[in-house]
């Protein structure tokens, strides 16, 4: 074991300590080294990077890590922690290497299996974490429940990954290998890294060095790369096949399946052209609304479909218990946009609609359900989709409405769905306050709370200055609370953005 000394090649003088074991954590590409305090990695190439590689690893560390986090540092706080950015470029004995922070402590596993401690110590990406094989209870790949969070941590975490998808595109950058192998995560923190960034794309200047990881490269990307780089019809790792791969990641992590591999037959051909085209060009859905023929999971778990249930039947868990506004995006990604890019829904739509989704989250009311939270679908039965446990209270549901123009009021698509404790928030109340990483602390404190006292549903106002009860004609002041009924309508704010909410009781 050796300490070796790195030279900057952006900054002259400036150098970095690595401990050489013989032995470095091997990546993909890069063979990667731990500091001497383990506060940062230096990765080295194994292969030689040329001018062009080289420049484009400088501007990473330069030009857009100060665009990224130094210009916005509001937002670039936030950033921070959700990238693992390279901040450095150094050489040593001819080889090329970046030095980048080491990941917070969450994102390595304190536990692992439930049986054994193989994958104690080891870095979380998401993969574990993405399917039914390693949560079911009877497979010895079951992750330790201490591990897994509860189904809404992942409605958080792919929130994270989604803005930090739209990030890069605003900056006319693309991630280009966007998978769960590049994304680590933590169900528990509800917390998200986005790695490998050192090979990010920028159109006419740096492009792709790879065609993606399986599982996510884009149907059109699959589809011809036969074709030669230079063929002007060969479909190569952009911001568009991102938005296929942000699209999977978050199906994924919410259903614990993938949306393309299904029981498709293409007749007999070796494995890996039958691979092309299940996930290229004959790309289906599993869960298209009019085409059935790739619904069988039996290729992908034989007969241990039972073993991994209920996330192997499509008529427990189909895609539509995510919710209406997933639901919309989940069909423009996979149907409309699976062979056509420019249909696929942006980064900023999905991460929107996850937080709208939150909205409609209601806690399972069988305290041994492994999911403990589902998402109201407006049936009148309501049951949790994952134990079947019909939910034992009322649900009053606000339906928000914006002002047009003077006394003109317009449906917002927006709702809340209320439990005992739930929040109401100022991005709730006015639509003028968007609720993303620019947020300001100001906005984050709930104005209200919804309870369930002596069996009647109330909201107590703890910072709505003009919250008024429009149903009685009456002011609500701070400190006031106001019962929800069905068919009340609640002014929560008279400034200028402000909406009114419309309650209806559902579940009784």
């Amino acid at each position: 074991m050796s300490v070796k000394t790195v030279q900057s090649i952006i900054t002259p003088g400036k150098s970095y300590q690595y401990v050489d074991n013989g032995e470095p954590m091997r990546g993909g590409m890069k063979d990667v080294y731990f500091s001497l305090d383990r506060s940062y990695v230096v990765a080295f190439y194994r292969d030689p990077q040329d001018f062009n590689s080289k420049e484009r690893l400088k501007r990473i560390a330069t030009q857009y890590y100060e665009s990224f986090f130094v210009k916005e540092p509001v937002s670039g706080a936030y950033y921070k922690q959700l990238y693992s950015w390279p901040t450095d470029v150094v050489e040593h004995d001819k080889r090329t290497g970046i030095i980048v922070p080491v990941y917070n402590k969450n994102f390595f596993f304190q536990k692992g299996y439930a049986t054994n401690d193989l994958l104690k110590g080891k870095e979380k990406e998401g993969k574990w974490f993405a399917s039914a094989k390693f949560r079911a209870p009877q497979s010895r790949t079951k992750l330790d429940p201490s591990e897994l969070g509860n189904w809404l941590s992942y409605f958080q975490v792919c929130v994270n990954i989604a803005r930090g998808v739209k990030r890069l595109h605003a900056a006319g950058l693309a991630h280009s290998d966007l998978s769960y192998k590049n994304v680590l995560i933590d169900p528990v923190s509800k917390t998200a890294a986005i790695i490998d960034i050192d090979g990010l794309v920028v159109p006419n200047l740096f492009p792709p060095d790879v065609i993606g990881t399986a599982d996510f490269i884009a149907p059109e990307v699959l589809a011809t790369k036969h074709l030669s780089k230079n063929d002007p019809n060969r479909k190569l790792p952009n911001r568009l096949t991102d938005l296929h791969a942000l699209a999977v990641l978050i199906y994924m992590y919410l259903l614990y399946r993938h949306p393309l591999r299904g029981g498709n037959y293409f007749g007999a051909m070796e494995t890996e052209q039958e691979e092309d085209l299940l996930m290229g060009e004959k790309a289906l859905f599993i869960e298209h609304p009019t085409d059935a023929s790739n619904r069988n999971f039996k290729r992908e778990y034989g007969d241990n479909l039972q073993k991994f249930a209920p996330w192997t039947d499509l008529q427990k868990t189909p895609y539509t218990i995510t919710g209406p506004y997933l639901k919309e995006l989940f069909d423009q990604a996979f149907i409309k946009g699976l062979h056509h890019p420019n249909e696929r829904p942006p980064a900023e739509a999905w991460e929107q609609a996850l937080i709208k989704t939150n909205d409609l989250k209601l806690e399972c009311s069988n305290a041994s359900c492994d999911q403990k939270w589902f998402i109201y679908n407006n049936t009148v039965d309501t049951r949790c989709p994952f134990c079947g446990t019909r939910y034992r209270h009322s649900i009053p549901v606000l339906d928000f409405y914006f002002q047009f123009k003077p006394n003109v009021w317009k449906p917002e698509n927006q709702r809340l769905v209320v439990y005992n404790n739930a929040t109401l928030h100022q991005w709730h109340s006015n639509r003028n306050i968007v609720r993303n990483e620019r947020l300001a602390d100001q906005h984050k404190s709930p104005v209200g709370y919804f309870s369930f006292h002596n069996g009647k549903w109330i909201f107590v106002n703890q910072n709505l200055p003009t919250l008024y009860d429009k149903t009685q004609d009456a002011e609500v002041p701070v400190g006031g609370m106001v019962e929800l009924t069905n068919g009340k309508q609640l002014v929560l704010s008279k400034d200028d953005g402000g909406r009114v909410a419309v309650i209806s009781l559902a579940n009784i």
